[in-house]
């Protein structure tokens, strides 16, 4: 029987990258699901409904994948919890506010940040028509 030899966690030694020192990646964290009150009718502002929001964040994230180590790279449960202040801590009549509010605030909190998309879904939305959801994107870089 082999026994493979498994570094523990945080413990590895730091590998040498092929990766450019302007290597860009991704962390995503698709359909957190929050029940908010947003919208221009006074129903949904009393209301709420469902918003779902995806953030894809995008960093160099060499160091944290060479490393192994949770303060060099993205916390995704910080960004969440984040969102979930934002998105839960004012009404806005509309979900492109909202989005804005989201990319700038993650810029300035998260200093690897390098560019963010943020998605905000509306399903439900009150159109008078049949429809899954009305969706904005937003996408912001660092100057």
């Amino acid at each position: 029987m082999t026994h493979l030899l498994v570094p523990k966690p945080g413990k590895s030694t730091p590998k040498k990258s092929s990766r450019t020192k302007s290597s860009i990646d991704v962390i995503r964290l698709h359909n957190a699901v929050f029940y908010a009150y947003h919208g221009v009718l006074s129903d949904e502002q009393s209301l709420g409904g469902k918003f779902e929001v995806d953030v894809d964040l995008h960093a160099d994230l060499t160091r944290g994948a060479s490393t192994d180590r949770l303060k060099q790279t993205v916390d995704y449960e910080r960004v969440y919890d984040f969102t979930k202040t934002l998105v839960l801590g004012r009404k806005y009549f509309l979900i492109e506010a909202l989005a804005e509010t989201i990319a700038d605030g993650l810029l300035k909190e998260f200093k690897r940040l390098e560019k963010v998309v943020v998605r905000v879904r509306k399903p439900s939305a009150p159109v008078k028509g049949v429809i899954d959801y009305v969706e904005v994107e937003i996408t912001r870089a660092r100057k």
